[in-house]
């Protein structure tokens, strides 16, 4: 496969773009996060979704301490080549590291956020004690 569609990206100053992971079927927005150009290629060869975790400088395959897998079923380009959406069956159903089905869990009520989405599976029983949470 050409590299000419990862070319038309437009990346920012640290090479990296914006993706929003959302639900295939609800339409439901899960999260954002960041990729590099690895991930990204990675994320279409893999079938999943692949971050870049700018606190760890490193590859995050999403659900590698989890088991949360985000299943690639399309790939889309925003207009102007910035932004990349990512429709995906998120296994297991959840996305957030709060055990949550998207990380947009909290609505603006007055003057603070209110958590107004369940929490679906505690944090501590979905990751290892010494093991890191998924990062968005």
């Amino acid at each position: 496969m050409s590299e000419l569609w990862l070319d038309q990206v437009k990346w920012n100053n640290d090479g990296l773009v914006p993706a929003i992971a959302q639900d295939y079927k609800s339409g439901h927005v899960l999260m954002v996060a960041w990729m590099n150009r690895e991930a990204l290629a990675l994320t279409v060869q893999e079938g999943r979704g692949i971050y870049w975790s700018r606190s760890r400088q490193k590859l995050w395959r999403k659900g590698e301490e989890s088991g949360h897998v985000q299943k690639l079923h399309e790939l889309r380009l925003d207009c102007d080549g910035d932004v990349v959406l990512l429709q995906v069956e998120q296994l297991g159903g959840i996305a957030c590291h709060t055990g949550r089905e998207s990380c947009f869990y909290s609505v603006l009520e007055g003057d603070h956020w209110k958590p107004v989405d369940p929490v679906l599976k505690a944090p501590d029983a979905i990751y290892k004690p010494n093991g890191a949470a998924d990062e968005q």
